[in-house]
């Protein structure tokens, strides 16, 4: 049994794309394949799958030495199991940057393409075998685009992600606004959330100069909500990045409506941060950083120290 699964801290792409491969592995290439999940979904993710039907797929913490899996939507070994270079990678679906540090036991089948969500790459690899998605997945797809392209304002959309979706929404027949509303409403809701859940719900690890950051993105159509609560996330910050081994925690809070992002500014090491990697003045404990909505695109290219 192949075991498909994506990164922690899973998302609507990561969860959606996991099980999606694993339907196509079973259902056309008659390959038994099981879609699994590093973390708890957040609750956009959790909308997703209650709304199409789909069981939330089980939660396992590392992999066993020569399991075989398949990773979608991350190459980066910090956002995988421990033991992931010791499994028996036998593919690697992905949209990201290339990281490095992933091993393998032989050549295998590698995708990284300059999309927007790992569910229009797998799409295309499909080709007309997409004909035989049933309606749920076809919902899960559009759901991981709209969640990745914060429905087409993202910089990260292409015209292959936008096509796509709006295909799938008139199969569907479904409103692309009102849908991706719903979505981001259920990504908005917070409050059964401790503030050290919102700084790892979709997070990532990167290296910048040698300093280890847990980059935290807030994708939200209420950013008061958040803000209201910046100080407890402020507190939180040292103890997450004591607890998870990393130098600095830098949260941004995206304004999906109008199409910003306010980064909290807790000490001198992210001012620091914001001023070189954004160009911007930080007189305060926030900033604003007009413009930028995209982790991927905007937010790790741009970090210096």
């Amino acid at each position: 049994m192949i075991k498909v699964f994506g990164h922690k801290a899973p998302d609507t792409d990561t969860a959606g794309s996991a099980i999606i491969w694993a339907w196509y592995l079973n259902e056309v290439k008659g390959q038994p394949a099981k879609a699994v999940l590093l973390g708890t979904p957040n609750t956009e993710a959790n909308f997703v799958l209650s709304h199409w039907g789909i069981e939330t797929p089980e939660i396992i913490i590392d992999v066993d030495d020569g399991e075989p899996v398949i990773i979608v939507d991350t190459n980066n070994p910090a956002e995988l199991p421990d033991n992931i270079n010791n499994a028996d990678i036998q593919a690697l679906i992905d949209h990201h940057k290339l990281v490095g540090g992933l091993e393998t036991r032989g050549p295998i089948e590698i995708t990284i393409r300059p999309l927007a969500c790992t569910a229009t790459i797998m799409h295309d690899l499909m080709g007309e075998n997409t004909k035989k998605l049933p309606n749920r997945m076809k919902g899960i797809m559009l759901s991981c685009i709209l969640s990745d392209t914060l429905e087409f304002r993202s910089p990260t959309t292409t015209e292959k992600d936008r096509i796509l979706a709006e295909n799938l929404g008139k199969e569907l027949d479904i409103s692309i606004p009102t849908y991706a509303a719903q979505m981001f409403a259920a990504k908005s809701d917070l409050t059964s959330f401790s503030d050290e859940d919102l700084l790892r719900m979709d997070s990532k690890e990167y290296t910048v100069a040698n300093n280890k950051f847990r980059i935290s993105v807030l994708e939200t159509t209420s950013p008061k909500t958040v803000m209201d609560r910046k100080v407890g996330l402020m507190a939180s910050m040292p103890e997450v990045a004591r607890k998870d081994g990393v130098d600095q925690v830098l949260l941004f809070v995206v304004d999906i409506l109008n199409a910003e992002a306010t980064m909290l500014i807790p000490n001198a090491i992210c001012k620091s941060v914001a001023e070189k990697s954004f160009g911007v003045s930080v007189t305060g404990d926030t900033v604003k950083l007009a413009g930028v909505m995209s982790r991927k695109k905007q937010i790790i290219p741009n970090l210096k120290l």
